[in-house]
């Protein structure tokens, strides 16, 4: 199993004027544990489930894009893309951006947004949930072709493009990896095994996420996919440093269910140290 980094708190214990240094040294630190992924939210307002709207948060692909420059080997993305915060023409473009900017390391994290308030707040539309899977998949869809050598129109329900022009093409061919986040058993699941490389769940627990793989799996089947091409991830449960045997002997039942990653996100406000107090952890999470 891989350790990914999730970078979601900014509530630091530096001032607000050295996130930067802070966001670039943890960066560099995972990448030097050998963390294989370091993602971070696709949000403009702090969750309130986890702080208040008014605690600090960064814009995400232009914090990548910084990311891009400190570090070397690391997968970087965002855990996930909200569809609703940008055109599908722009998205594919950005992520494009990233990956020629980190010489092939982008991934395309993304899911069907829900953070009603920023979306309010900030004046952007959020329609029904069901609108917002299907201008996921034509975003999907979209990005695709970008990719593609098709460079002609796309007409959809949501989206109308006139061209697709896409240059310079992403590093990676056919395309960066896409990612589906959620564990939506009728449209999440089914857009994973259609079009997506990865997908990432809530460890809730084992069980849980043995029911979604199995959902997943006959998703696939239905589609004519190859269920073990796509690579399966959790949001870790907790804190790994507090009891890092106790956080193995978990994610070994993930691992036996082929779960191949792993993302943890730092607590406190030094995450530079807590990121390096993971470096025992990796080889025996690898081992697994």
């Amino acid at each position: 199993m891989k350790l990914g980094i999730h970078f979601m708190n900014f509530t630091l214990d530096t001032p607000a004027e050295q996130v930067a240094p802070v966001l670039a040294d943890t960066a560099r630190v995972a990448e030097g544990i050998g963390a294989e992924w370091f993602t971070m939210m696709d949000h403009y307002f702090q969750m309130e489930q986890y702080r208040t709207a008014h605690d600090p948060m960064l814009e995400g692909y232009t914090s990548l894009g910084f990311l891009a420059g400190v570090t070397e080997r690391m997968r970087l993305s965002l855990m996930v893309t909200g569809v609703t915060y940008r055109y599908p023409g722009l998205l594919a473009k950005i992520v494009t951006t990233l990956d020629v900017l980190s010489q092939g390391r982008a991934m395309l994290g993304i899911g069907a947004a829900w953070y009603e308030r920023e979306h309010l707040a900030l004046g952007v539309p959020y329609p029904p949930i069901g609108q917002r899977f299907e201008m996921l998949e034509e975003t999907l869809q979209i990005c695709l072709q970008m990719w593609s050598d098709d460079e002609g129109p796309y007409t959809g329900k949501h989206y109308s493009l006139a061209e697709t022009i896409n240059v310079p093409q992403s590093v990676q061919r056919p395309h960066p990896p896409i990612l589906i986040g959620g564990g939506g058993e009728k449209k999440t699941l089914r857009l994973v095994a259609q079009y997506a490389d990865a997908c990432n769940l809530f460890a809730a627990a084992p069980e849980d996420v043995a029911r979604k793989l199995d959902v997943l799996r006959r998703h696939c089947d239905d589609l004519g996919r190859d269920y073990d091409a796509i690579t399966k991830s959790v949001m870790g449960p907790g804190d790994p440093t507090t009891d890092p045997d106790g956080f193995l002997r978990t994610m070994e039942a993930y691992a036996a269910l082929g779960v191949e990653v792993v993302e943890v996100a730092p607590q406190g406000g030094d995450p530079v140290s807590w990121v390096g107090a993971l470096e025992p952890l990796v080889p025996r999470l690898a081992a697994l």
